[in-house]
């Protein structure tokens, strides 16, 4: 008799699943497979979340770093000469003549004279330009500037070519300068010890371009690049 009553409570506890459980298991089954579908979602929406702030980080940093590292615009001057006084200028009074060979200039660096019929193309040079082909350049109105490169280099020289204007100069080292930089147009010089000198941008305003030099605004380009032309 025992045995069958406890035959008679187990299927009382363990019968048939009704439909009532049945709706309610199918329920609580779709509900868990939600909740990990939404977990899923913010698992991947967080994933998305770091990729794009990272590289949003990424961009903002490359921005930042072409603005700082972008080299300076070419500092703009007025062409043509003011008669403004700048202390310390040079003046000589040199003829001028296209000549074969090296010459022996009374100044050095030159500040014009007899000079190579081909021109220096304008521009920065690392190396000394050969001094017969950049006075024709400043016959054509060009300013030469020549520096020492063992007292002008990094930040100095940095300093020096945000100066220059985009046309009409030539930058050069030059050997035995008895001063850091020298400024020279035609029959002009100026001697300054730091690219910070104020009288570098003065001397570009007042000799840049010249109507004073023989041959104003000939070309300056498309002659002869000297050894290292950057």
């Amino acid at each position: 008799m025992p045995s069958n009553r406890s035959n008679s409570t187990n299927r009382s506890q363990h019968g048939p699943v009704t439909v009532k459980q049945q709706r309610e298991q199918k329920r609580q089954q779709k509900l868990a497979k939600y909740q990990k579908q939404l977990a899923k979602r913010r698992r991947s929406k967080l994933v998305w979340w770091v990729v794009g702030s990272t590289a949003a980080v990424v961009i903002i940093g490359l921005v930042v770093a072409s603005v700082v590292l972008a080299p300076l615009p070419p500092r703009q001057y007025e062409a043509g000469s003011e008669g403004a006084t700048i202390e310390g200028v040079q003046t000589f009074e040199n003829t001028a003549e296209h000549v074969a060979g090296a010459v022996q200039y009374e100044q050095s660096p030159p500040a014009g004279g007899p000079h190579n019929a081909v021109w220096l193309n304008c521009g920065i040079y690392d190396q000394p330009v050969p001094n017969e082909n950049a006075v024709h350049s400043m016959e054509h109105s060009a300013v030469w500037v020549t520096y020492n490169p063992d007292e002008v280099a990094g930040e100095q020289l940095g300093t020096l070519k945000s100066l220059l204007p985009a046309t009409y100069v030539v930058l050069s080292p030059y050997e035995g300068l008895d001063a850091p930089i020298v400024m020279s147009n035609w029959n002009q010089q100026l001697k300054v010890d730091s690219a910070n000198d104020e009288r570098i941008g003065a001397f570009f305003e007042e000799y840049w371009r010249s109507q004073n030099a023989p041959e104003p605004n000939a070309a300056c380009t498309g002659a002869y690049d000297a050894p290292g032309k950057q």
